[in-house]
């Protein structure tokens, strides 16, 4: 059976890459996205502007950190951007290691990777990101729960993005509750140790970018194949329901 093309949905990670390019300034009208979010990410903008960038609760980090973190959120506009591949530094995207891959076939790979954002909604790997810190499963005063603020207009816009491409979804539970299942192609892949139990914690988010890295290096190998040749000493691939 040939390969069915697909798209990989991973998490944001709450550490990011600092700076950026400042003659590429963020836009809430920025990236694959923008045109659809930018009125949605300014509301955004806006809450977080009234809640000071965010408390302790909020982000979920303190001293240093929360003063940095509040910071970015109250300078989001024209803010230095990188390209989420590289803003994303957390476990899953050290393991996914996309810097390791050739340039060209890297171009392909970023265009079939789109994130869930607390703050953008929603970027493919090639959209220019600022520094922020924002959980999707934050409550912002004003708005409420984000992924639920959030859920409608990401799966139209997902939806209308891969039209009838498989969605790979490799996502924990907090981002997968900022999409309605029922309205998209897709294929849920857990992690499970040797005794079936889906997994989570350090390791876990560590093999979870090996096998996003896994999936987009397999060529012509099809989807189902992909997933159950995953090779891990402490877990396994399985596409559950």
């Amino acid at each position: 059976m040939g390969a069915t093309p697909f798209v990989i949905l991973l998490p944001p990670s709450e550490g990011k890459a600092a700076g950026g390019n400042s003659q590429r300034p963020w836009s809430f009208h920025s990236g694959v996205f923008g045109p659809a979010f930018g009125d949605f990410r300014a509301d955004i903008a806006d809450a977080l502007q009234l809640a000071k960038g965010g408390d302790q609760k909020l982000l979920g980090v303190k001293g240093a950190y929360l003063s940095h973190a509040q910071a970015c959120n109250r300078s989001l506009k024209g803010a230095p951007t990188l390209p989420a591949w590289q803003r994303y530094t957390g476990v899953v995207w050290d393991h996914l290691h996309l810097q390791s891959v050739p340039a060209s076939a890297r171009a392909a790979y970023i265009k079939r990777i789109f994130v869930p954002s607390g703050l953008a909604g929603l970027v493919r790997a090639d959209d220019p990101v600022p520094e922020y810190r924002l959980k999707m499963g934050a409550r912002l005063p004003s708005l409420g729960l984000v992924s639920a603020w959030w859920r409608d207009d990401l799966t139209a816009a997902l939806a209308s993005a891969v039209k009838k491409t498989i969605v790979v979804d490799l996502l924990p539970q907090e981002h997968k509750s900022a999409f309605d299942w029922e309205a998209l192609h897709v294929v849920h892949v857990d992690l499970v140790s040797k005794k079936g139990a889906v997994v989570g914690g350090h390791n876990a988010k560590a093999a979870k970018g090996l096998l996003a890295r896994h999936l987009l290096d397999g060529g012509r190998t099809s989807l189902s194949s992909l997933i159950t040749s995953f090779s891990h000493p402490e877990y396994r691939a399985k596409e559950t329901s």
